[in-house]
């Protein structure tokens, strides 16, 4: 909900708004997990075999190199909110990126997110978190998608009837 325009525009933080968003959503993230340990702390393991847990990690260790290419994708000075605070004027929107990884599927920082999440999986405390943390980037994917067909029309509605959400189940997209 914050990404909304309506909300940027409410919230009167101008050319600080990203950065603001990303340092709530860091925060709020970091609550989660705090409390969240706190109340499930001392969760029991799942009483996963061995070759399981290992498997997990390295589900983990791809989604973490999926986030890392995925960044790569992207201006990450916009992306943090750094080049806005630089920029005086609302830079123009770039245009729709469909290179690299995005030819594979549309939310791949939210793909890499969802192995990592998954492949820790191997408490109590970490499979509540990966399910609520699905649950989150599913909503926040949702919005994301409306903003994004907002913002680029026919072209978005075509890339997203051509690549899929998170897995690239279809290959690469042409």
């Amino acid at each position: 909900m914050l990404a909304a325009d309506s909300i940027k525009n409410r919230l009167g933080l101008g050319r600080y708004y990203r950065l603001a968003y990303n340092g709530f959503a860091l925060l709020h993230l970091g609550l989660v997990w705090w409390f969240g340990r706190i109340w499930l702390s001392g969760a029991p393991s799942l009483g996963l075999p061995e070759t399981v847990a290992v498997a997990g990690d390295i589900v983990t260790v791809a989604g973490l190199a999926v986030i890392a290419v995925a960044l790569t994708g992207y201006d990450r000075g916009r992306f943090l909110g750094t080049a806005q605070i630089r920029s005086p004027e609302d830079a123009p929107d770039e245009d729709l990126k469909t290179a690299g990884l995005l030819r594979y599927v549309r939310h791949p920082l939210y793909s890499g997110l969802f192995l990592a999440l998954w492949g820790q999986a191997q408490t109590e405390f970490a499979l509540a978190t990966a399910v609520w943390g699905s649950v989150y980037l599913l909503i926040g994917a949702k919005y994301e998608e409306r903003r994004l067909i907002g913002r680029y029309g026919d072209a978005y509605a075509a890339y997203r009837r051509r690549v899929p959400a998170f897995f690239p189940w279809r290959g690469r997209a042409g």
